[in-house]
């Protein structure tokens, strides 16, 4: 029986309760979702004999959700006036004004930009085919288009265009997904392996030489999977180079490698379609995919969002759903997937709702001794910054701001700041709660060219402004440092013990050399370095 088969009667009745309800997206559901999420949680604590962390304060709430949601620490003009507003729904109202900022289009571009196109870090092909597909991503976010709709452009958007694919747009300029094929090759197999586990959360892919030795899966469902891709045909046989390919609409089936056994197109829970004449199977594949009737697709994407806001998902890694590796909180885990469907699949509902639970607003100290386990949820993950996240917070906090430059998408080496600390911060496949700092990386921070040109007194911004300012007292020059570094003020010890730094001079004597030594050191830390 497969994964799809096993979920349980309780569950089907619920999602489709759910579904044929449908209600309007009202502006407090994102409130009553989160509500529920807790209350679950909060049951689970309960039986568990866990005692949650305490709330996070405000400044420690401002970081988190600044980092998640657009990528990067809070100015320290934000920092300011957000410590000063006392109103009640202070917290819902940032995480409102950050999914409406253009710095949440350019983060969960790049986010779903590493789901879909991953190999746009390593393959020059693919990554000739960036601009576009980063383009018609944003697009769609700036529209807040619904997750099932992008998905179903991506899977449908015609392939016979009369062109070559490597060009990163279509024959009107048009930003495109056509990257997607161009990185898998066009390949039956790799599109299968691919849009399982990156919509399905289901990993197939050890099926396609043999039955999966761990799982359900068998290699004639691999290839039944695969057919639905079956209509895609090279026009140019390079297999170095994919240039225009054809489809053929009504090619449905596809010969098992080295067994010589042909099979048909078959979803994966063992239906059969419903084909339509001169149709692309793809059509059909999408329809099964994004269906809300398909607990897989809402599920897979609730546990990838999931596992970006919390450190980790309710199932781990988040792509592998299975028998084996079953979702620490499912019942949770259903009732979000049900209520994102009913929601039609609307992304920023979903981020908000998770935002405004209190188990993402509770503290990562652990102030209980209660047993901790990550996947309890009774407090948050400590997780480390990606490439991406530390140098833009890196350049928030020093107040540098790099030209846009046209960037070549055939040429690896790209040049300036923001591309060669990038280079050297490259994603390591890690989980974010266990990412480490490299040698190489730690030196690069401590004695880099950036880091060296961003805490000196002639060329930052940030020193320049604090250390320059008339009216600033030494205690109101540290704590403007520690808001643009770690967005909170600085302790009464740390206060105490950095002025009389500063008041010495440090080594040098100077005061305001001091400055820049605490400045560097706060920068250094790995209070900044990691997301609380």
């Amino acid at each position: 029986m497969s994964p799809l088969h096993s979920f349980t009667a309780r569950s089907w009745a619920f999602l489709v309760l759910m579904v044929a309800t449908c209600w309007p997206a009202l502006a407090d559901d994102a409130q009553d979702l989160a509500t529920r999420i807790d209350r679950h949680l909060e049951s689970r604590w309960k039986s568990d004999g866990v005692t949650p962390a305490n709330p996070a304060d405000d400044a420690e709430f401002l970081r988190r959700a600044s980092l998640h949601i657009v990528g990067t620490i809070p100015a320290v003009s934000e920092t300011r006036a957000f410590l000063r507003d006392d109103a009640p729904q202070r917290r819902a109202e940032l995480i409102d004004r950050l999914l409406e900022s253009s710095q949440y289009l350019a983060n969960f571009t790049n986010f779903w930009r590493q789901v879909m196109m991953p190999e746009g870090s390593t393959d020059l092909q693919a990554r000739a085919q960036l601009p576009g597909f980063e383009a018609w991503l944003r697009q769609h976010l700036t529209k807040n288009t619904h997750y099932n709709s992008i998905v179903r452009e991506l899977l449908t958007v015609p392939l016979d265009t009369g062109r070559a694919m490597n060009s990163p747009f279509d024959g009107m300029g048009t930003a495109s997904p056509l990257g997607f094929f161009q990185a898998k090759q066009v390949k039956p197999e790799n599109l299968a392996a691919a849009t399982s586990r990156m919509f399905l959360g289901l990993r197939i892919e050890c099926a396609q030489c043999h039955d999966h030795p761990q799982d359900v899966w068998k290699r004639q469902q691999f290839w039944g999977y695969a057919a639905f891709f079956a209509g895609i045909e090279r026009v140019d046989r390079n297999e170095e180079f994919v240039g225009r390919v054809k489809e053929i609409f009504d090619r449905r089936e596809l010969t098992i490698p080295e067994v010589d056994r042909v099979v048909q197109a078959t979803f994966l829970d063992g239906s059969t379609p419903q084909w339509r004449t001169r149709v692309s199977s793809r059509r059909e594949l999408a329809d099964w995919i994004t269906s809300k009737r398909n607990p897989y697709f809402a599920k897979a994407t609730v546990n990838r969002l999931w596992a970006h806001f919390f450190g980790l998902g309710f199932v781990n890694p988040v792509d592998d759903f299975s028998g084996t590796n079953v979702p620490s909180h499912p019942e949770l885990l259903d009732e979000i997937a049900a209520d994102f469907a009913a929601h039609d699949f609307d992304l920023k509902y979903l981020i908000k709702a998770i935002t405004l639970t209190k188990a993402y607003q509770l503290s990562s100290r652990k102030t209980d001794a209660s047993p901790d386990q990550p996947q309890q949820f009774a407090r948050m993950t400590v997780q480390g910054m990606t490439g991406e996240q530390l140098f833009d917070s890196l350049a928030v906090a020093v107040g540098f701001f790099e030209p846009s430059q046209q960037q070549n998408a055939f040429v690896f080496g790209q040049t300036g700041p923001r591309a060669e600390f990038l280079e050297l911060f490259a994603p390591d496949n890690n989980s974010v709660t266990e990412r480490q700092t490299s040698i190489l990386q730690a030196l690069a921070l401590m004695n880099g060219q950036f880091t060296s040109t961003a805490t000196n007194l002639e060329s930052s911004a940030t020193l320049a402004a604090v250390t320059e300012f008339p009216l600033m007292t030494d205690v109101d020059r540290i704590e403007t440092l520690y808001l643009a570094a770690v967005t909170r003020r600085p302790r009464p010890e740390e206060v105490e013990r950095l002025t009389a730094y500063v008041a010495s001079g440090g080594p040098s004597k100077n005061q305001k050399a001091a400055l820049a030594d605490v400045f560097w050191a706060l920068l250094n830390s790995s209070e900044f370095m990691f997301n609380h």
